[in-house]
């Protein structure tokens, strides 16, 4: 599998040479080039772009990403082996990173999710390791990357802290009762170690970040990583706000749109399109005041339509559940996830064309994208047949945490009282891998939208958390 997967790589490379284009693409080659906080993504992508700058190939920029991918394959698979789950399960469980044709086709793009989904899969990995400093100390490291590379990765730090806290607690429990006959004090000692766990996570974890905004704050004088989260937030909720309901103050009104949600844009567009009522305000639209306005009018709304919001919350969050891939938000976002069949044409907007200046300067020449036959067109054909349906993601959300309960359920009427929490620590396992994966879907339908971009990230996880809820083989 892993080699079917390396050969789709190749053929990817050879049919679309360098790299394919998305329009955040060149806000991290400028970043890249002139470092600076950016507004709206943090730079962690752009110093990885960086990082290869030298080479001045956008080639070996997709290259190193491909390898991330597989990388991040072999990892699911190895999660899986080491806690002696089946060996076909490790397959299945690395199969969708492997070999979703999508997936390949995010490889190829110049955009942060492949490092990401990297990082994070590998916080995982090491957190699924014996609890140990070192083994926190690197899963924050690794987290704090991540969160650093696409910001979604910051409240998982909280939620790896207690699952960190839960699972290790567990697991030290068991410990202590397995060497019972050992003195008390080095029990206590092994009972205080969950505490001393998560304290070297969070160090390792917040550090960075905190050095980051630091960085932040120099150059933008406002605290945060990214200085867009009003804006995302208000366009969000341009899905469902009705401003006869919300009666906002005359600042906020500005920022109404009298249209009935149902014929309203694509929630991205109230960010990016020139007839929104926040891109009408005088100024760029991440301004300080600019973004301040625009999240207290989504706290506005939220406040008075949390029916609305809830609703609409859980509208985007089942859009990943559908069989197929129908359209959305827009075609034009939902062509750059497909291998195109002749080159894209250039970008219009002003400020991807001046991205588009800083990458040749990268490249050291041309940057448009060659397609490549009969290459490109196997990978065409490839992608129009194999990949992930979302309504088959559901039953592999919902079988971890039936199992467990199917587990416990049984193991209570075998005891006919409280549930032994011997072996909790091989069981639990899947806790980490599912929180994660669920956590990535749903973040952002609750603060932006849906997007194909968003699934892949979590969907090895997302195997990744089922594998490890199967029953152990055998020792022998």
């Amino acid at each position: 599998m892993l080699g079917l997967g390396a050969a789709l790589r190749v053929v990817t490379m050879l049919g679309y040479r360098p790299a394919l284009w998305f329009p955040d693409s060149y806000s991290y080659v400028v970043t890249a080039m002139r470092p600076k906080p950016d507004l709206v993504r943090p730079a962690g992508y752009s110093m990885f772009l960086r990082l290869l700058e030298p080479l001045h190939d956008f080639g070996f920029v997709v290259l190193t990403q491909h390898v991330l991918g597989l990388l991040t394959g072999a990892m699911i698979y190895l999660a899986v082996i080491r806690r002696r789950r089946p060996l076909w399960a490790g397959a299945l469980a690395s199969a969708p990173v492997l070999l979703d044709a999508y997936q390949v086709q995010l490889e190829h793009l110049l955009v942060s999710d492949t490092l990401f989904t990297f990082l994070l899969v590998a916080a995982v990995f090491v957190a699924l390791r014996p609890l140990t400093w070192r083994t926190a100390v690197a899963t924050g490291l690794l987290l704090a990357a991540a969160t650093l590379t696409r910001t979604v990765g910051l409240p998982l730090i909280a939620a790896f802290a207690a699952l960190l806290l839960w699972y290790g607690s567990r697991a030290a429990g068991n410990a202590a009762d397995d060497a019972a006959g050992q003195a008390g004090a080095a029990q206590g000692s092994r009972r205080g170690l969950p505490w001393r766990v998560v304290g070297a996570f969070l160090a390792a974890a917040l550090v960075p970040v905190a050095a980051y905004a630091g960085w932040f704050w120099a150059a933008h004088h406002r605290v945060g990583l990214v200085g867009s989260n009003g804006a995302f937030l208000y366009a969000r909720t341009m899905s469902f706000a009705d401003c006869r309901v919300m009666r906002p103050p005359a600042d906020l009104a500005v920022l109404c749109d009298d249209r009935p949600p149902a014929r309203r844009p694509p929630s991205q567009d109230y960010v990016w399109d020139p007839d929104s009522p926040l891109v009408r305000l005088p100024g760029i639209t991440f301004l300080s005041e600019t973004d301040a306005l625009a999240g207290r009018f989504a706290w506005l709304a939220i406040r008075s339509q949390p029916l609305d919001y809830l609703s609409t919350t859980v509208d985007e969050f089942a859009r990943t559940f559908v069989w197929g891939r129908p359209v959305y938000p827009d075609p034009e976002v939902y062509g750059y996830y497909e291998f195109p069949s002749k080159t894209p044409a250039p970008p219009g907007r002003h400020p991807a064309v001046v991205g588009t200046r800083f990458a040749e300067l990268y490249q050291r020449g041309p940057i448009s994208t060659r397609v490549v036959e009969p290459f490109a067109g196997v990978m065409r054909a490839y992608q129009s047949v194999v990949f992930l349906p979302g309504l088959l993601l559901l039953p592999v959300l919902l079988f971890p945490p039936l199992a467990a309960a199917a587990r416990w359920a049984r193991r209570l009427a075998a005891s006919r009282g409280p549930a032994s929490r011997t072996g909790d620590g091989w069981r639990l396992a899947w806790a980490v891998p599912w929180a994660v994966a669920v956590l990535l879907l749903l973040i952002p339908a609750a603060t932006a939208e849906f997007d194909y971009r968003y699934v892949l990230p979590a969907t090895p996880l997302a195997f990744l958390a089922t594998a490890l809820a199967l029953r152990p083989r055998s020792r022998r």
